[in-house]
């Protein structure tokens, strides 16, 4: 099994493609070793010293860590990999996914139920396929008084090039096409 790895803007994320579809729909996002009880990936990861989060695209891995160094972490989280898909353990143990949380969670008046579903397409179709390729991920929260609330996951959580994504990419992308949308703010 061959695993590459790819640079993300964060310098505190990598992005790893086992070559192999990882989530067949969604996303999972977990932020700590707590969170990741309901992925036996995850839970690997975790134990490996230094990594702070886990994130889960179709066909790729994104771990964050803190002050380790990634000449020392990447041997580890690579070899974490390998053996969890070399075992044939499933990635999600059966719990609910992180995609049908974020769905229960959204937050806008029902007046505004059309301008939320040409946000939602615009998000789906022309920003998260665009912050996917940089090992994250992008979903709506809420809309409320002009404002867009938006999740940041994987390697966009924390990154610094993040605020410049939502206000110079995503914020003009959707003021452009939607004019009701004033602002975009990360939650």
């Amino acid at each position: 099994m061959f695993i590459q790895t790819e640079a993300t803007p964060n310098p505190q994320t990598l992005k790893f493609l086992p070559g192999r579809v990882v989530l067949e729909s969604g996303t999972a996002d977990f932020r700590g070793p707590e969170d990741a009880a309901q992925s036996p990936l995850a839970e690997r990861l975790f134990s490996v010293r230094g990594v702070t989060g886990v994130f889960f695209g179709y066909d790729f891995v994104t771990v964050s860590k803190e002050d380790a160094d990634w000449a020392h972490l990447k041997p580890a989280i690579l070899g974490a990999i390998m053996e969890h898909f070399m075992s044939d353990a499933p990635i999600m143990g059966g719990a609910r996914s992180a995609e049908a949380e974020d769905v229960e969670g959204e937050f806008f008046d029902p007046a505004d139920v059309t301008i939320v579903d040409t946000i939602k397409e615009l998000l789906e179709s022309r920003v998260r396929p665009a912050v996917a390729q940089d090992g994250g991920d992008i979903t709506f929260k809420g809309f409320r008084d002009g404002t867009v609330f938006l999740n940041m996951k994987g390697s966009c959580a924390g990154c610094p090039s993040s605020t410049a994504t939502l206000k110079h990419g995503v914020q003009n992308l959707l003021r452009h096409f939607i004019p009701e949308v004033r602002e975009v703010e990360a939650v």
